[in-house]
This record gives C-alpha cells, sequence and structure tokens, in this order.
C-alpha cells in the first residue's frame, strides 16, 4: 500500500491551484438521475410490492421481516451486549441533554399597541428516519436521528434501515430504534425506502420530512423527492464525509493522524485536510498515516479516500483559519496551543472540536451535539441537526380596531406603493367601515 503523500506549500500555490486543493472530489455515476426515478416510479405504483422486489434486487436478500414488530424490539434488545447497551443509554442521556436544552421557544410580542404577534412551535409528524446500513451497525445515526424526533414530539416517527445478509437489521440498530421510543421500523434500504417514507405504502405512512444520511442513491433520492411537492421535505444536502485539522507544533502527530484516519475510513470518496504552520509537524502525520493506514481494517477504502488527502503547511495558523472559512469543512478540529480564542473566529463549519483531547469521534457518538451535518461546502449556509429541525415555525398576529388603526395606513402606502389595490382596499374598507361621516372612529 503506497500513499505517495507530500507537503503542499500553500504560499507556492497559484490562485487556481489554491481553488483547485479545496475542490471536493467529484462523484461521477453516470444514469444516476434516471435510475432513482425509475425507483421511485415503482415504488408509488407498487407500494410494498415494489419496495419488496427492489430490496431482492438491490441487496440480494429477502428480508426475514418487513414490519418489524413491537416485541422484535424488546427481543432485540436482549440480545445486545449489556456493555454495549449501557454505553448506547449513556450516549443517549447525553444527546438527550444538549438537544432538550436547544428546544425553540414560542414567543409572543405586541409590536404595537392592540397588535399582538406571536410564534409557536410544533412537531412535525410522520418524520421519517433513515439509518443505513453496511458493513457495521450505525447504532449513532439512530441516536442522533430518533431523540430530537421524541423530544420535539413528533408523534409518529418512521423508520427504515436495509437488511443486513442474514435478512435481518442488527439487533443493535433494532436495540437503539427500541431505547428511543421508536415503534415503527421497516427493513427496507435504498432509494426505495426514501421513496416509501416520502409517497407512503400500504404499510408505511407518507412522511413529512426525511431524516438521515446514506450512499450517492439515497442522496439523489432524497433531493428528487424534495424537488416533488406531492414527496417530502429532507434534512439538508449532503455529501461524503469530511474533516479539516488545524494543527501548530503543540499538536500530537499520532492523534492528528487518527483524526485524518477517522474521517477518510468512512468510504473511498470522504476528504480529510491538514493545515499546519509546522513542516516538522506535516512530515510526522504522514510517516504516521504510511505507517498506520496499512494496518487498519479499512485498509482499501483508506488508500483511495487518502489519495485525495491534503497536507498543507501554511506561513501561519491565521492563513489556516482563513482557508478553513473558504472551505466551509463538515468537521473543523483545532489543535492548537490557542485553540479556545481560534474558536470565537470560526464562520463556516457544521461542526467545531477544540483542543488536544477533543477528538471528533466524540461528537459522532455520544459528546452530546449530533453528528447529522452540512458537508460539500453546505455549512455555509446550513446548519447541524438540531431540535427545530423536527417542529414546524408557525406566525400568528391579531389586530384590535385600535391596532388596525395605527399599523393600517403603514399597510395601505406601502400596497399602494407596489401597485397591489385588493390588499390596500382589505385595510382601507375596515377602517372606513367604523368612521362616522365626518371622519372620525364610530
Amino acid at each position: 500500500m503506497s500513499l505517495n503523500l507530500n507537503v503542499i506549500e500553500w504560499s507556492a500555490l497559484a490562485p487556481h491551484e489554491a481553488e483547485r486543493l479545496l475542490q471536493r472530489p467529484v462523484s461521477s455515476n453516470a444514469g444516476l438521475t434516471e435510475a432513482v426515478a425509475k425507483i421511485i416510479g415503482r415504488v408509488r405504483a407498487g407500494g410494498d410490492r415494489a419496495v419488496a422486489e427492489l430490496t431482492n434486487e438491490f441487496d440480494a436478500v429477502a428480508p426475514a421481516a418487513y414490519a418489524i414488530e413491537e416485541n422484535e424490539l424488546d427481543a432485540a434488545a436482549g440480545r445486545v451486549d449489556p456493555d454495549l447497551l449501557q454505553a448506547i443509554r449513556d450516549a443517549a442521556a447525553r444527546i438527550e441533554l444538549f438537544h432538550a436544552a436547544d428546544r425553540p421557544r414560542d414567543g409572543r410580542l405586541e409590536t404595537a399597541p392592540g397588535l399582538v404577534c406571536e410564534v409557536r412551535y410544533q412537531p412535525l409528524s410522520p418524520v421519517g428516519l433513515y439509518i443505513p446500513g453496511g458493513s457495521a451497525p450505525l447504532v449513532s445515526t439512530v441516536l442522533m436521528l430518533a431523540i430530537p424526533a421524541t423530544l420535539a414530539g413528533c408523534e409518529e416517527v418512521v423508520m427504515c434501515s436495509p437488511p443486513g445478509q442474514d435478512g435481518h437489521i442488527a439487533d443493535e440498530v433494532l436495540a437503539a430504534a427500541r431505547l428511543c421510543g421508536v415503534r415503527q421500523v421497516f427493513c427496507a434500504g435504498g432509494a426505495q425506502a426514501v421513496a416509501a417514507m416520502a409517497y407512503g405504502t400500504e404499510t408505511i405512512p407518507p412522511c413529512a420530512k426525511i431524516f438521515g444520511p446514506g450512499n450517492a442513491w439515497v442522496t439523489e433520492a432524497k433531493q428528487q423527492v424534495a424537488q416533488d411537492p406531492r414527496g417530502a421535505a429532507i434534512d439538508m444536502p449532503a455529501g461524503p464525509s469530511e474533516v479539516l485539522v488545524i494543527a501548530d507544533d503543540s499538536a500530537d502527530p499520532e492523534h492528528t493522524a487518527w483524526d485524518l484516519l477517522a474521517q477518510a475510513e468512512h468510504g473511498p470518496d470522504s476528504q480529510v485536510i491538514l493545515l499546519t504552520d509546522s513542516r516538522d509537524l506535516a512530515a510526522s502525520v504522514i510517516g504516521h498515516l504510511e505507517r498506520l493506514a496499512p494496518r487498519s481494517p479499512r485498509a482499501t477504502i483508506l488508500e483511495r479516500s487518502l489519495a485525495e488527502s491534503r497536507i498543507v503547511r501554511v506561513d501561519s495558523i491565521d492563513t489556516a483559519m482563513d482557508i478553513s472559512t473558504r472551505y466551509a469543512p463538515e468537521h473543523l478540529i483545532l489543535n492548537t496551543r490557542n485553540a479556545g480564542d481560534l474558536a470565537t473566529r470560526v464562520r463556516h463549519a457544521g461542526s467545531v472540536f477544540v483542543g488536544p483531547w477533543t477528538p471528533e469521534s466524540l461528537g459522532d457518538y455520544c459528546s452530546g451535539t449530533n453528528h447529522v451535518l452540512p458537508t460539500y461546502g453546505w455549512a455555509r449556509s446550513h446548519s447541524a441537526l438540531g431540535l427545530g429541525d423536527f417542529m414546524r415555525r408557525t406566525t400568528f398576529q391579531q389586530a384590535s380596531r385600535e391596532g388596525l388603526e395605527r399599523v393600517g395606513p403603514t399597510a395601505e402606502k406601502l400596497a399602494a406603493v407596489e401597485g397591489l389595490e385588493a390588499h390596500r382596499m382589505a385595510v382601507t374598507a375596515r377602517l372606513a367601515a367604523g368612521r362616522d361621516p365626518e371622519g372620525g372612529s364610530a
């Protein structure tokens, strides 16, 4: 396994080279859009039968059970190692604590005498949670999605996850779902599961919004159903996992290498970047990567993802912060002497990990923050998943006669300048109805 990693000197790059350096890997899958559209069409036409057929086609397995009964959730929890179950409870407690404190609050304000405006938050329902399958049970994703859904008060929570080679969803995933109060679980994955949650089948209710990560097929399906008014909203745009590490010569090079590997092992299209002002640290990190990556159980994945990695030496940490703002990483690790001060300057990042004792792994599993984050530069405009994403924000206003008399003339003038006569008259007619012939109020 040859990684061929080199230190890149930022100051030596031409502007177009610097721009290219910060570009994400391009995912090319010809025909994906059309293929996903056909899957969605089959599910809309065939319902449960189509989902079962597509699961068999793509996963090469027939699920032992399509809809998971509640007693099976209980049985699965009983089969999970007690120490792991305690770890799940421990992580869940912190995630719940953090998200409960982030609950949006209703508000009421009198914006003028006789005019009251309110904002009220109401839970969405049903909501769909997608839990990817693959080589390992993603227990943490269940916690990150189901806990805020439950805290938000979503009455109906639907979870879909693909079957493993044995035709079952992993016991650990089912145990986590049970712990979080999820009662509707379906053994289905891929674009067909997204379509089922968006449009509904005989068994799966149509969901107002779909949450959760997935591969390119899942991502494409989410985007397509979100563009259809008859489909479902989605949590956020998604792309491959990524991390940007800013480190100085105080950082431990082995720890820094593990931070890079932790994201690189997610998949061959993951991107990892190290920005440092220390030549010695950069060289040492490369040495650790070349030593550690071949020993990993995911060495094949790492060989491909690290080929797109960037080890960059900058003239100063200030320059590194400027680059980070341009890149807008999903995960940003600040491993420097003054990490706390640098954290106050962060503008574009999904989640930030401050100081030498804060590996990104804590955020993935158990610190309390959510690990569903904007990737691919979307951190410039999107936020980490939170409780408010599972709620609908509605505003109310109520005016008395006095309130309309005070603010109505403003509405009349603005409507007139915009040429919207009916808007103006909706105010004018009300005011005129209460005036006496001399122009006063009745």
